[in-house]
């Protein structure tokens, strides 16, 4: 997993790349949010470790610029000097934070906070591939939604999107559902130059 580490102390930033490295992830270094929010318009990594109090941009400001961007999820870990108290927790969850660790970070808990985050962006992974298959019935074309209900493919689409349809037959149909229709009740086909009984 690539994991962007943004941490304004060098050494600190030293010891959570030397930990993160040793943890089988690839890294990613940021000196601040500035640079991390560059970084992540560059290349978006997997997850992120910040720091929550930098020069330029904290660490909740950077959660919420990579909340409020397009793109894969991206699980972010706050690391703090704060007491872990109630308000912290609560600001970091309303900036979107996953999880939130004391500083220094023990290697054993990054490990597990990782270990999560990788499980978490796997099953993200998986449901995003799910929800991008839609089941049709291969004979009438209805589609089936959430509810197992199904409905016209037209009604299904304007619902999701705003979409509208405008109806026609194509050539292909024309020649293999309507010319025979027009031949059978005694209609000519006045595109091919039939000329009325």
């Amino acid at each position: 997993m690539k994991v962007l580490i943004v941490e304004d102390d060098p050494v600190a930033q030293l010891v959570l790349e030397a930990a993160i490295i040793s943890l089988g992830h690839d890294v990613v270094l940021a000196g601040d949010g500035e640079a991390a929010w560059a970084e992540c318009q560059r290349e978006p990594a997997q997850a992120v470790v910040c720091d929550w109090q930098m020069p330029r941009l904290g660490g909740l400001e950077l959660c919420r610029r990579i909340r409020g961007s397009p793109g894969d999820y991206v699980y972010f870990i706050l690391l703090t000097q704060r007491a872990a108290s109630e308000e912290n927790h609560q600001a970091a969850l309303e900036a979107g934070v996953d999880d939130f660790l004391t500083k220094p970070a023990d290697i054993r808990e990054l490990r597990m906070r990782l270990h999560v985050a990788a499980r978490i962006l796997g099953f993200i992974s998986d449901v995003n591939r799910l929800e991008a298959f839609l089941p049709i019935c291969s004979y009438c074309k209805k589609v089936r939604d959430d509810h197992d209900y199904w409905q016209q493919v037209e009604t299904y689409v304007a619902a999701r999107t705003h979409t509208r349809f405008s109806h026609g037959i194509c050539p292909e149909c024309y020649d293999s559902v309507v010319v025979p229709q027009l031949r059978k009740h005694g209609i000519p086909d006045t595109r091919e130059g039939e000329k009325p009984p």
